[in-house]
């Protein structure tokens, strides 16, 4: 009688073991952000670069849409969207805040004065927490919004020229 109950103990044992790691492998494990795209950001807040003050959604409703780039100067694919990026600052129905993250000021700095300043107001994310209420995941990132700050896109990876080109559709129209 005791070898049967552990005999069945075992069966049922692996039985949930296999189911378990069925479960598993039919789940998704690809970390996607697109459910952001018509939800509305709430409770944002983010530590300005160089004041000692929060920038919140307040902060964003001077403009019909606004662009939120997150980048870093050791980020290479972040050098290669920055001239879209300064393209896009001469549009006046845009405004852009860059997030640097994770980054040293100092390193930061640097890049924007060889390679100019595309950012209406800068904020940092110097541990890379505050990012994380955005759906980032890696950079660089930018997240498209409009007055309501609800996102209309979210560009994973540099903004390139037809992705330029859309958002300049957009805030155009």
């Amino acid at each position: 009688m005791k070898k049967k109950i552990i005999k069945s103990f075992i069966v049922l044992l692996l039985i949930f073991i296999i189911g378990v790691f069925f479960i598993g492998l039919n789940n998704s494990t690809i970390y996607d952000t697109k459910s952001l795209v018509g939800q509305k950001l709430v409770n944002i807040e983010l530590d300005h670069f160089n004041k000692k003050k929060k920038i919140t959604e307040g902060d964003f409703n001077t403009n019909n849409f606004t662009l939120i780039n997150f980048w870093a100067s050791w980020c290479g694919p972040c050098r290669q969207e920055h001239p879209f990026l300064i393209k896009l600052k001469e549009e006046n129905n845009l405004k852009l805040l860059g997030v640097n993250f994770k980054d040293q000021k100092k390193n930061a700095l640097k890049f924007l004065n060889e390679f100019g300043n595309p950012y209406d107001v800068l904020a940092k994310d110097q541990l890379g927490k505050s990012s994380v209420n955005f759906g980032i995941y890696g950079i660089p990132e930018s997240i498209l919004l409009n007055k309501d700050l609800v996102v209309i896109k979210k560009f994973i990876g540099p903004i390139s020229l037809s992705d330029y080109g859309y958002i300049k559709d957009i805030i155009n129209k």
